[in-house]
């Protein structure tokens, strides 16, 4: 039994008196059907007491005229014909729950997107459809049950995976407002791809200048634990109490009593690929990613020291420990923030562009290493093949973006334009007297101060802007580079010979986001592209479907530095309001196993996206975590024997809907409208 906010007692075993309120929503539902119509077809249905329509249910007055109507007693069941259940379904449990009714004793019918929207020219069919979807709701909402709430206490403390400038101010924002912040990064230092860049547009700030204070901000701040060289390998519990084991890699170097002194890099005889300099740059086997590095101490790359003990001889703090093992430390917290970024999109792909095989033709991202003071050849653009200052250099946009052959993504990945703009004002500042152009599609200069910035670029810095693909990249001369491309506003074929090719190329998922997904229970919420995907991309732009795991920058599709900082501080705002609570509400749809039914199959374990069912080996029948079930239902209709059902979904509630449907459908005539 379910004690009511007003004192009313509901047990479920009333008779129903069902509500039913129609709402307009202006013209999108009353502009499709006759509202009116709605409203006396509902009368007739059974166990429905009243039926009440306004034009936007959703505002004050229609909420109030709902809860006048639970206070008198005149409903003990609601059912609102409306939008979507992902837009105000919460909206009307809260006016339910105000009014007195257990909130679960309420059901959505959806006559927008699921009928009105996709109805639009057809008035009869739609006032059809519309009855369907209230028939249906009201059947089940004669079923329904009262649910009881459960709550669990928060940990007060916060997990962020990804240390690039999402999870560096996700994880300062929560720093300091009082949270304890692990941090964890997969790489030897923070800083992520921004600490690669030369500047940043529209403003042309030093990147470095920006992300250092911040890198080093985050390894003194007293309530942040930084594990760099470290990954998450496994995630238990559930929102509020998260168990988690991360696996801090081996330095091969103390990194508590490492100097950063340097001793041992001069002399270190083994070189190897930079992957901080993208291959442009040797680096010894023993190494600090770049001279800004937070930690400031060393690694051993293993996979390339000979262990020749000569570091280990010149350490004056003998640091060095070859025998170095891989450590795995666990923490409870209460939220998890997912800010584990990108990689760049591989031009080898695209095969027409000659990358990999013509020597001067780079990607955009080796150009920020060029331009950086601290790259490769310390802010001097030097051509590959010969080491010469290119005079002539082209920008490829839209490489392995906007592309339908199934080689790239089919997404603009919305930085492209912007970052070859400012790399060619930036190189066309030292070297005036060069020529530079940028072929494009479409030029998308969308964020503040963008337009302004393209508009200067090309009017004062004489940078040619070419509309058009190009088609194919071929060696020249003196490894000079041939472009062969089309200018469609002059629609006539171009071919340039130039020093340099720049390929702009995309952003898109990790390699890894499977394995991300998997390990935080968030497969089910990737996009079609592969990034993850938000909860609602409007209303809850940084949670995820996992109650307690946030998510934050391109780890959800491509975006700029300003956009990727809002989106981190607003999953840190929304995991401390979670945590500040102390305590959080689950939803009760969870799932439950009928052990006199259970036959010990064991099917639906391995099918539970949320890893929510064990086996109990004594009793020999599956068990279903309450708080790790999200309803998904999967379990439920795999079950051989039956003896899983699911909250306010049971087979008491979802056949009757059935049965309405296939069984009472309206005649023609009942639905002609004037």
């Amino acid at each position: 039994m379910v004690k009511a906010d007003n004192g009313i007692k509901i047990t479920g075993k009333e008779p129903p008196k069902i509500g039913v309120y129609i709402c307009w929503c202006g013209v999108n539902i009353g502009g499709v059907v006759d509202v009116p119509k709605l409203c006396d077809y509902a009368r007739t249905l059974p166990n429905v007491a009243l039926a009440s329509e306004y034009k936007f249910m959703c505002s004050d007055i229609g909420q109030g005229m709902i809860m006048e109507d639970i206070k008198a007693g005149k409903v003990n069941r609601v059912v609102v014909s409306a939008c979507s259940p992902r837009m105000h379904e919460e909206t009307f449990r809260r006016t339910c729950e105000e009014g007195g009714l257990n909130k679960y004793l309420y059901e959505q019918a959806n006559i927008r997107e699921h009928c009105t929207w996709v109805t639009m020219n057809d008035v009869p069919g739609a006032t059809r459809i519309a009855k369907d979807h209230i028939r249906m709701a009201v059947a089940k909402s004669g079923a329904l049950k009262p649910l009881k709430v459960t709550t669990v206490k928060v940990e007060p403390a916060t997990l962020v995976v990804g240390a690039g400038i999402a999870g560096i101010n996700a994880a300062l924002d929560l720093a300091n407002s009082g949270y304890k912040v692990y941090l964890v990064e997969k790489s030897p230092t923070v800083g992520g791809h921004m600490a690669q860049l030369d500047k940043t547009f529209p403003t042309m700030d030093c990147s470095s200048c920006i992300t250092t204070p911040k890198m080093s901000e985050v390894a003194r701040n007293p309530n942040i634990e930084l594990m760099t060289y470290s990954e998450v390998v496994s995630l238990d519990g559930y929102v509020g109490n998260f168990q988690v084991r991360i696996e801090k890699y081996p330095h091969y170097i103390d990194q508590n009593i490492c100097t950063g002194c340097g001793h041992c890099i001069d002399i270190c005889p083994v070189e190897c690929a930079n992957e901080f300099d993208l291959g442009m740059k040797p680096r010894k086997a023993i190494y600090l990613s770049f001279p800004q590095a937070v930690p400031g101490e060393y690694t051993i790359d293993m996979n390339h020291c000979i262990r020749c003990g000569i570091c280990a001889e010149a350490c004056p703090t003998s640091a060095v420990r070859y025998d170095d093992k891989p450590e795995y430390v666990d923490v409870k917290v209460g939220t998890i923030i997912l800010a584990t970024g990108f990689q760049p999109y591989d031009a080898r792909r695209m095969g027409q562009y000659g990358f990999g095989r013509h020597k001067n033709v780079i990607n955009a991202l080796q150009m920020e290493r060029l331009l950086s003071s601290y790259g490769p050849t310390e802010g001097k653009v030097k051509r590959p093949s010969d080491l010469k200052e290119p005079k002539s250099i082209v920008w490829v946009q839209c490489v392995g973006s906007r592309e339908f052959t199934g080689k790239g993504r089919k997404y603009c990945s919305r930085v492209c334009c912007m970052y070859a703009t400012k790399q060619a004002r930036s190189y066309k500042e030292k070297h005036p007297d060069t020529q530079l152009f940028i072929f494009y599609i479409d030029l998308r200069a969308f964020g503040k101060g963008y337009e302004e910035f393209y508009n200067d670029t090309a009017k004062n810095y004489g940078i040619k802007f070419i509309r058009g693909r190009v088609a194919e990249i071929l060696e020249g001369e003196n490894d000079n580079v041939i472009i062969r491309a089309e200018d469609t506003t002059l629609q006539r074929p171009i071919e340039l010979e130039v020093d340099m090719v720049v390929l702009s190329i995309g952003l898109e998922p990790r390699e890894d986001i499977d394995d991300i997904a998997r390990i935080f229970n968030v497969t089910a919420t990737k996009t079609e592209d592969g990034f993850l995907m938000e909860a609602h991309p409007k209303l809850r732009p940084v949670d995820t479907l996992t109650d307690g795991i946030f998510v934050a920058g391109n780890v959800v599709g491509p975006k700029d530095i300003p956009d990727t900082v809002a989106q981190a501080k607003a999953a840190a705002s929304s995991a401390a309001t979670l945590m500040s609570q102390k305590e959080v509400e689950i939803i009760p749809y969870f799932a439950t196993v009928l052990d006199h039914k259970c036959a010990g199959c064991k099917s639906c374990i391995g099918l539970c996206p949320f890893n929510a069912i064990t086996f109990n080996e004594i009793e020999s029948v599956a068990e279903i975590n309450d708080i790790l079930c999200k309803g998904c239902g999967t379990c439920v209709a795999a079950c051989p024997s039956k003896a899983i059902v699911q909250n306010h979904f049971d087979d008491a509630q979802i056949l009757p809907m059935i049965e309405t449907a296939i069984l009472k459908k309206p005649k023609q005539e009942e639905v002609e409208v004037e």
